[in-house]
């Protein structure tokens, strides 16, 4: 325990005036942590200050090609500021106990793990979450994951992830939370706040990480880690603001993007990591690079890994994950008066700060809690969480002849290779999840009914038709369950299920790793074989509900066409199976709302709401004029839009009522509605603000979602819902990047998604 009492001592500032030879005072900071993290700095070597920015993996669960060895030693040695995917309390006090015990000043480590949408309890996968445009909902769901995850020793996550996209060939959609900056801020905000409360010393509370700074979500060809290149406009008007709002609710780390950046990788990158995080948003946490991001810049063309490590350091790169090029190079570098000492103090002061910050100094096994991991993770109060959160998370896209809600009689013929795979309902990126303890919708179903309805089951058609091909969806250990049949026996299976059924329920779709991390599709319609049997189950005429497992959009056309109810369900989580069964027999009426548009087909993408206008647009409702800016071979309309959900209840959206049709100065407009519920159930309605720019000094966006607001009402209730607007939200960054008001013309817009709105026009003077 010396160790320990040294810095005891040093927290109380007695080691100041200490100052080992050749070293020079640490700069005066008035912030009590910096203060406290730079008593820590005068004590250490240089070679313990490079070993604060080293981030190697556990090795319990891997990623990529890299892998770290004699982790132990190297702790010893004090050469490791923190350790990534190791879980349970015990492995984590005994690598802690090393730490703060065997080495020589005993500075406690970071325990970081993808705790993406839930620890143990796993909640839907990101863009399902967005879809419940349920900020408190979501802000839940960030706070039972860190309850969770720092009962099992964990104090980092490396979430939210922020990135806008507007490609679902990119696997990573199913990550974020959509297309649309507005949203993506305040899911973002609610996340950070979800994770870290207000007081990160708390021991139920982690450590968020904002990533992927910057741009990650929009590769080219959707192509996972593929170049990214755009204006700085688009990057403040339209990427950014996810970032700077997870920055603004006090956000304590941000990761470095794997992609360049205006031709220099992200991880290089000065302006985007000292220029704008820093000194335009103020973010004073540290930046931590994503898996061998600075060993993958050499591929990208910029240097060996001495040089691109160099490089990192300067831009402002505080921690290396992985890739030990800051451990390995750092100190030649320095010799030959490539990098500053300064600039490695700077970097290991923001490490030491979030450790203090986080009470790791105070106690380094504040963590480390047996009797709260025996008893706060998966366990029956967040599972009933995780099932909630589920069924608000579901999209209902289609409902022809109300074939929703079922009837609790009958038979039901469940058939499809999502059916009954409960490893498959936690989706992508859930590494800490109980897969097999998840309810998969087989099992959800017969919860639900019990021996009231006779239930069917027929597999009908396997994930992919490709054998090769389902193998790379399966490189987790989520198993497909491969049937080795021929197709040709499957669909007929599934056939005489069908005869025997009174209605069919379709589980298609995707399996849980077809989306996520190096999981990009060139072509996103349901695979072929699936579509078969599809189409020989709805030749039965009978009732056909599909159950629509996805982490993307999907083009969906034919299926959108001919199947009368189709439920998106996304990845739900633990409890999906029971999730499902709740809206599929009305205990919980959906609510769910896209928040990516889904196309028609694949060749109409990058498809999205807030596009801008060509000097020759397509007259809204048409298909094709010579000269416009269309396709010869499919309408420019999405097959559903941003915002589109539908519920078992239906909502009518009176006239808007402005308070005033002219503003000027900082007045406030007040934009109201009357909504009624005018079917038979009781629902949810997310009710959305649209605005659109009428004249700019540039070109601006067709619209822009400005405020939404989720509205409870009973069947035949009526209420009325306002909106404030202010000079403040009709701001955007110019072409001079000043974030400005420009008066003039606006049209306000208010309705149940993007496409379906009522509009008026404002003026709005200086």
């Amino acid at each position: 325990m010396k160790k320990y009492i040294l810095f005891l001592m040093a927290i109380g500032g007695l080691m100041m005036a200490f100052k080992p030879s050749g070293k020079t005072p640490p700069p005066h900071h008035t912030d009590p942590y910096t203060q406290k993290a730079d008593s820590v700095l005068a004590l250490m070597t240089l070679e313990e200050k490079i070993g604060q920015l080293n981030l190697p993996a556990a090795g319990d669960f891997t990623t990529g090609q890299a892998s770290s060895s004699n982790i132990a030693e190297k702790i010893k040695a004090g050469k490791v500021g923190g350790l990534f995917n190791i879980k349970t309390v015990q492995k984590i006090r005994d690598v802690q106990r090393v730490a703060v015990e065997e080495s020589r000043l005993g500075i406690p480590l970071l325990f970081g793990m993808d705790v993406i949408h839930g620890y143990e309890t796993i909640f839907p996968i990101p863009l399902g979450l967005s879809s419940t445009w349920d900020m408190e909902l979501i802000k839940k769901s960030a706070q039972l994951a860190a309850k969770e995850a720092s009962a099992d020793g964990i104090n980092w996550t490396f979430s939210p992830m922020t990135d806008i996209s507007r490609d679902p060939r990119w696997g990573r959609v199913s990550e974020g939370s959509g297309e649309d900056p507005y949203l993506g801020a305040q899911i973002a905000k609610a996340m950070v706040e979800g994770y870290q409360g207000d007081d990160l010393s708390l021991s139920h509370t982690l450590m968020a990480c904002v990533k992927h700074f910057a741009l990650y979500g929009a590769p080219e060809a959707g192509r996972d880690y593929n170049t990214v290149d755009m204006s700085r406009q688009r990057m403040y008007n339209e990427y950014f603001p996810p970032y700077k709002a997870a920055v603004d609710a006090g956000v304590g780390t941000v990761m470095t993007a794997f992609n360049e950046v205006e031709g220099i990788p992200a991880s290089a990158n000065k302006w985007l990591m000292t220029e704008v995080l820093r000194n335009q948003w103020g973010f004073d946490g540290f930046v931590v690079t994503d898996y061998t991001a600075i060993n993958e810049m050499t591929a990208h063309g910029i240097g060996d890994l001495k040089t691109v490590s160099a490089k990192a350091l300067k831009a402002g790169v505080d921690m290396d994950m992985v890739g030990e090029g800051f451990l390995s190079t750092l100190k030649a570098s320095l010799e030959e008066g490539t990098i500053t000492e300064t600039q490695i103090d700077e970097a290991c002061r923001r490490i030491l700060v979030a450790k203090f910050k986080l009470g790791l100094f105070e106690d380094p096994y504040r963590y480390c809690d047996a009797e709260r991991a025996e008893t706060e993770i998966f366990n029956a109060e967040n599972r009933q969480l995780s099932r909630e959160i589920a069924a608000q998370s579901f999209v209902l896209m289609k409902n022809e002849g109300q074939v929703l809600p079922l009837k609790k009689t009958g038979t039901i013929a469940l058939i499809g290779p999502m059916a009954d795979n409960a490893e498959n309902m936690t989706g992508t990126w859930s590494v800490a999840g109980r897969f097999k303890e998840s309810i998969s919708l087989k099992q959800g179903i017969q919860h639900a009914v019990g021996d009231q309805v006779k239930i069917i089951e027929a597999r009908g058609a396997n994930i992919v038709a490709d054998s090769l091909l389902e193998s790379r969806v399966s490189v987790f250990g989520k198993p497909t369950y491969r049937d080795q049949r021929p197709e040709e026996e499957l669909i007929e299976e599934a056939l005489e299920a069908a005869k025997a059924a009174d209605v069919i329920v379709a589980a298609m779709g995707e399996s849980a790793e077809m989306s996520g991390e190096s999981s990009s599709r060139s072509t996103i319609e349901l695979p072929e074989n699936q579509r078969r049997l599809l189409k020989a189950l709805a030749k039965t005429g009978k009732p056909v509900v599909m159950v629509l497992f996805s982490g993307r959009p999907l083009a969906i056309q034919w299926e959108a066409e001919h199947i009368p109810s189709i439920l998106n369900v996304w990845f739900g989580g633990s409890e999906a199976g029971d999730a499902i069964a709740d809206v599929l027999f009305g205990e919980v009426n959906p609510s769910g709302k896209l928040t990516m548009t889904f196309p028609q087909n694949t060749g109409q993408i990058p498809l999205y709401y807030n596009h801008k206008n060509t000097g020759r647009p397509l007259p809204e409702g048409q298909w094709f004029q010579k000269f416009r800016s269309n396709f010869l071979d499919v309408p420019n309309a999405p097959l559903f839009p941003f915002g589109y959900g539908l519920s078992y209840t239906e909502f009518d959206y009176g006239d808007i009522t402005l308070s005033t049709e002219k503003l000027s100065g900082h007045q406030t407009l007040y934009a109201t509605i009357t909504l009624t519920n005018a079917g038979r159930f009781d629902g949810k309605e997310v009710v959305q603000l649209y605005v659109r720019d009428m004249v700019g000094s540039m070109t601006r966006p067709v619209k822009e979602l400005k405020g939404f607001q989720k509205v409870f009402l009973k069947a035949g209730e009526t209420k009325e819902v306002t909106f404030e607007l202010t000079q403040e939200d009709l701001k955007f960054y110019n072409h001079d990047l000043d974030f400005v008001f420009e008066p003039g013309e606006f049209e306000i817009m208010i309705g149940t998604n993007s496409h379906d709105v009522s509009s008026m026009k404002v003026n709005w003077e200086e």
